[in-house]
């Protein structure tokens, strides 16, 4: 008798979750945005949820012990180094592209394009300069729940506990995260690997940011929203609706001038 019902119940659950998915498909800056106000709904509405996974990595008067193993470090930089990576790479293409574009010319210019504006406005600007800046959120070791000196506070509270590069939301995880934009770009046999490697590296770096009690669950997930939400706008806007304008390159034109230009001029 019951196994019947369970297997109604497990049959409706994958139908529902087969028409999400296909309607986020088909809107997926509706779905992205949507997501990220839904998540934080959540931990707004129930804020024990942070504390509590905050707890699990948390020693009475030792902190959090994750954060002084080696190894759990050696990720973090590794984090830190990919993203810094990505973004010299992406910078160093854009002037190449500009001063010398035969460099690169199998490298559609909407292509770089979605890329450089991705990361800069998502883990750059929404999040690094503006939220982590701005909103104050103490880091879960920097709160007295957990040794520190702070109040607890919730995402999106704007509060004074934290000056500069504070919790809210997790510059590391956005960085990591964003790597997911590869998904969109590379050919379409590589799609589905990208996105899986893509994951399971923000699911790492954002992991470690946890344990070392860096950051709340909902700093993270927040920050995949907002990335995530970035990445489709751009993508409809850069890869889709103005990418002939932009591939046509005639808008570059005159900044490719100015820039060669200031390459004789200076001795660049």
């Amino acid at each position: 008798m019951t196994e019947p019902v369970i297997h109604s119940i497990w049959s409706a659950a994958a139908n529902a979750a087969s028409v999400v998915i296909d309607e986020a498909k088909r809107y997926p800056i509706a779905a992205s945005v949507g997501a990220t106000a839904a998540v934080s709904a959540l931990f707004l509405s129930w804020p024990q949820i942070d504390t509590g996974v905050a707890g699990l990595f948390h020693v009475p008067n030792d902190g959090f012990p994750m954060a002084r193993v080696p190894l759990f470090l050696a990720l973090r930089n590794a984090g830190l180094s990919v993203t810094q990576i990505c973004t010299f790479g992406l910078v160093a293409a854009s002037i190449a592209r500009l001063v010398l574009p035969r460099l690169l010319s199998l490298l559609r210019p909407s292509v770089l394009a979605f890329l450089v504006a991705s990361l800069a406005i998502g883990p750059g600007l929404i999040v690094n300069v503006i939220l982590k800046d701005y909103w104050g959120r103490a880091r879960p070791i920097d709160t007295n729940l957990f040794g520190g000196a702070h109040a607890f506070s919730l995402p999106w509270e704007i509060s004074d506990a934290c000056a500069r590069n504070c919790s809210f939301p997790s510059g590391e995880a956005s960085g990591s995260f964003w790597l997911i934009a590869f998904a969109f770009v590379v050919p379409e046999s590589w799609r589905r690997n990208t996105i899986r490697i893509a994951l399971a590296w923000a699911a790492l770096i954002s992991f470690n940011r946890l344990a070392f009690g860096g950051h709340y669950l909902s700093d993270v997930l927040i920050a995949w929203g907002i990335v995530m939400s970035v990445i489709v706008i751009c993508r409809e806007l850069i890869l889709f609706r103005y990418a002939e304008r932009i591939d046509a390159g005639g808008h570059l034109s005159a900044l490719r001038a100015k820039a060669k230009a200031l390459w004789l001029r200076y001795g660049l």
